[in-house]
């Protein structure tokens, strides 16, 4: 974070001082919420959660070299102490991101958000000094903690903007008013907690609402390929710019093609000029993540040829997102493990068919090891059984159904889809799938894992790649 005083801090905030012998001293070191990511010069955010309550690691924090926390209440040690930590945290974020001017790029949609928002990083550190949060932090308390990493040398920051509910997407805009904001689809992730897609796209749309005007600067980046996003140039007062493989789309994507490991390949289209593009990433879902991002760097004036390059040399920065390992023995395992809803299973499962084109001409076969989407409300049952059936659709060797009832509807839609005898079976925890797995595989064999993050699968993928009781890698 940028050099700020004590004082300058609880103007901020609008805190009161505790315990603070000093108020010239300044925080030079990152803002954390877990005391031990402490380092010489942090501030401590002490947020009381489920099973801990971070006012109690106070004392540990400066002891590590935090020059103060920030805190409901005093704790004994420097304080900053405020009615709300998130809200102040918040305030921080915007009085720190203001001060600096930095570019703010924005992101949302129902899939593909955390692979996009990393392509958007890849490609813009490649023209100036660039901040995005690792993994996913997009919410309330991770998207003021990655703007408050920004310094006095950041030119970009990348922010992932998540949603579960009306007006979400708006507080985090408040909090880092972004210049560009990019939407990419609109799909059913927690359409349970919305209530249908129009409600995600309203909640979506927040994000073209907050940007400024076209005179000011301001861009929507827009898929033209989803209606429900192409719709909200008329929600925006900046300037649109549609990606996709539209043909009226700005940055496009002709000649889509996938090689015999499910890698895309793709001529890209801009404004200024076009240049092949070849991916290092599965899956045919990551042509429109990148045409998003080109269209971002392509905004803040990066060429059309370091686009391409910068996309070709890209790769996955995030954990368990299509995280593709061979074992010695030739099994290749798909960790997608982090997460989960009817999109992104889509998509995986058509990386996977993609993936096991060549496997299957040395005979090996197509595993999808499957758990629950959470948060899909009434429309739970319908969309495990459509997953069901696509797997069986797209001539999946093996269905494994990982938990309990979604797990049951799962199997049963590959059932009634015509997946019969031994083609998908029903286990009960990861154990079990580890176990009939390890009995079962063969050279050659590709298993995809996915599965909502509440549910844990990654331990099914982590298990499988473990070599005398240690992860493989």
């Amino acid at each position: 974070m940028i050099a700020l005083s004590l004082a300058e801090i609880t103007a901020i905030v609008g805190g009161q001082q505790h315990d603070i012998p000093d108020p010239a001293a300044r925080v030079t070191g990152p803002v954390v919420i877990d005391s031990r990511e402490v380092r010489p010069g942090s501030l401590f955010a002490a947020f009381t959660g489920e099973h801990a309550d971070g006012h109690d690691f106070a004392e540990r924090a400066v002891a590590a070299g935090a020059t103060a926390v920030l805190a409901a209440r005093p704790v004994g040690v420097p304080a900053i102490v405020v009615d709300d930590v998130e809200r102040a945290l918040g305030a921080l974020a915007r009085a720190v991101v203001e001060r600096l001017g930095t570019t703010v790029v924005a992101l949302t949609g129902s899939a593909g958000k955390t692979s996009t928002k990393d392509l958007i990083a890849q490609l813009l550190e490649r023209i100036g000094a660039t901040v995005w949060p690792p993994g996913s932090l997009n919410n309330e308390i991770g998207l003021p903690l990655t703007a408050l990493r920004a310094t006095e040398d950041t030119r970009h920051l990348v922010l992932e903007m998540g949603a579960r509910g009306i007006g979400h997407i708006r507080y985090l805009t408040e909090l880092t008013p972004p210049r560009i904001g990019v939407v990419l689809n609109v799909g059913t992730a927690h359409i349970g907690e919305f209530g249908g897609r129009e409600q995600i796209a309203l909640a979506k749309g927040e994000l073209a609402e907050a940007l400024p005007t076209e005179a000011e600067g301001g861009v929507a980046v827009l898929n033209a390929d989803d209606p429900l996003v192409r719709a909200m140039s008329g929600r925006t007062k900046a300037r649109t710019v549609l990606f996709g493989e539209a043909a009226d789309a700005d940055v496009r994507a002709e000649n889509v093609r996938l090689d015999g490991a499910g890698m895309p390949s793709f001529t890209l289209h801009t404004p200024t000029g076009c240049a092949d593009v070849t991916m290092r990433l599965y899956g045919e879902h990551h042509v429109s993540n990148a045409l998003a991002a080109a269209a971002v760097a392509h905004e803040l004036g990066m060429p059309v040829q370091e686009i391409a390059s910068a996309l070709s040399a890209a790769g996955q920065l995030s954990r368990w997102r299509m995280e593709v390992t061979e074992r010695a023995d030739g099994v290749t395992i798909v960790n997608d493990a982090y997460n989960a809803n009817p999109d992104s299973m889509r998509a995986a499962l058509r990386a996977l068919v993609a993936m096991g084109e060549a496997a299957r001409a040395r005979g090996g076969r197509t595993w999808a090891v499957l758990g629950q989407m959470a948060e899909l409300g009434g429309e739970s049952l319908a969309e495990h059984d459509a997953v069901g059936r696509l797997a069986v659709r797209l001539n999946v060797s093996k269905l494994v159904a990982v938990g309990g009832r979604e797990a049951a509807w799962l199997r049963m839609g590959a059932y009634n889809e015509g997946s019969w005898g031994e083609e998908s079976v029903h286990v009960s925890d990861a154990q079990a799938a580890v176990d009939l797995l390890r009995s079962e595989l063969r050279p050659g064999d590709v298993v995809l894992v996915k599965a909502s993050r509440s549910v844990g699968l990654e331990r099914v993928a982590e298990q499988l790649l473990a070599v005398d009781g240690e992860v493989a890698g």
